[in-house]
Parts: C-alpha cells; structure tokens; sequence
C-alpha cells in the first residue's frame, strides 16, 4: 500500500523539476533539508518511488553511490540516455537516432538493447567546450 505523504510529493516534485539531473540520496535530503524531510524519509521514498517506476536508480562511473532520477515519463521511458561524467547533465538521445542505434546493433549483433535502461556516458557539448 502506497501512502501519498507530504513528504513523498515534495520529494517527487523536487525531482520532477530536475528531470535531466540525476541527485545521490544525500544531494537530496541537503536539498529538502529546509523543508522539514528526514534523511531516513528520503531513503524510504526513494526506494518506494523506484519500485513504482517513477524514478530510477543509476550508478556513475568511479563511484558506489546510486543517484537517482525522475522517470515518471513516457517519453523518457523510450529513450537512450546520455549522462555527461562532468556536470552529470541527463540528455534523451532523440528517438530517430535511437531507433537507428539499437536497429542497427539487433542486426549487427542481434543483441536486444533496453531502451528504457541504456545510459552511454561521455562528455556533454558545454563541458567538451569549457576545456578548450
């Protein structure tokens, strides 16, 4: 059974808000801090919204740390996702060029990608630009 506190909708309105952005659990109750939301209120949250699908959990390269991101979308839900290792930014790889990419690797490869679980990490264009 699913309880719709006030402190589960701030915390997934706060995400949201923020859905090309990915918060570890800790970001968040910093955050949320001035908002009257326990850290162990978060974490329960947390863990309830990702078993509904209205959030997920990644993990970032170099790091143990889940981090976590609005998912309640359809739209997002059908996307490749491209997290830059820099600012830690979220992109949709538009659905044209996703649909060529994972055509492309089932025929190459026959290998069935997930979109809805499939995030590449690189560098996005403002941080590639900044170190020049």
């Amino acid at each position: 059974m699913t309880y719709n506190t006030e402190q589960r909708s701030i915390l997934l309105n706060f995400l949201s808000e923020n859905p090309d952005k990915t918060f570890s659990a800790k970001e968040i109750a910093l955050s949320l801090s001035d908002k009257n939301i326990s850290k162990s209120s978060v974490y329960r949250n947390l863990a309830e919204l990702e078993n509904e699908q209205k959030i997920k959990r990644v993990k970032k390269n170099g790091t143990n740390e889940s981090f976590y991101q609005f998912f309640d979308n359809s739209e997002c839900k059908n996307h490749i996702h491209l997290s830059c290792t820099k600012c830690g930014k979220i992109f949709h790889l538009e659905s044209v060029q996703t649909e060529k990419l994972v055509k492309d690797v089932e025929e190459a490869d026959g290998f069935e990608i997930s979109k809805s679980e499939t995030t590449l990490y690189g560098t996005c264009r403002q941080c590639t630009s900044r170190n020049e």
